[in-house]
């Protein structure tokens, strides 16, 4: 299968990109969004994701790798939400802005841009590159 893209927002107060450095592997949990959810049972270990800043920030600052596929997040209210796991890959040497995404012709069609709220997307092997050279990694 090929390997899927994707961008996952998080507020840094509640989980930062370096705070995933520094723990080398998290869950991803606590998504309680219906499509975001659908999203999370796709992502397949091996997947890139791109780490973004949401809240004051506004911008992706690293990569990170799926290592374990969506499992059961249980959910007090028992809601049929799952998580997935993973660990970081790299962080970009230069954060990159939500205002640059959306100026950017490459970027400027990604779902972060139209879909605001989602927490789980889907971005393509050109988003992903783009970010990267954009955020000055090789």
């Amino acid at each position: 299968m090929a390997l899927q893209y994707w961008l996952l927002k998080t507020e840094p107060g509640t989980y930062s990109f370096d705070r995933l450095l520094k723990d080398r592997k998290t869950n991803w949990n606590d998504v309680r969004n219906y499509q975001a959810r659908n999203y999370l049972r796709q992502v397949k270990k091996g997947d890139v994701a791109a780490i973004y800043h949401s809240g004051d920030d506004k911008y992706v600052v690293g990569f990170a790798e799926i290592v374990k596929e969506a499992y059961p997040d249980v959910d007090p209210e028992g809601g049929d939400w799952v998580q997935i796991d993973l660990k970081p890959v790299a962080p970009l040497k230069e954060p990159v802005q939500l205002a640059t995404i959306k100026a950017d012709s490459e970027l400027k069609d990604m779902p972060l841009v139209r879909h605001t709220r989602l927490s789980v997307m889907p971005i393509t092997k050109t988003h992903f590159e783009r970010l990267k050279k954009l955020g000055g990694l090789k």
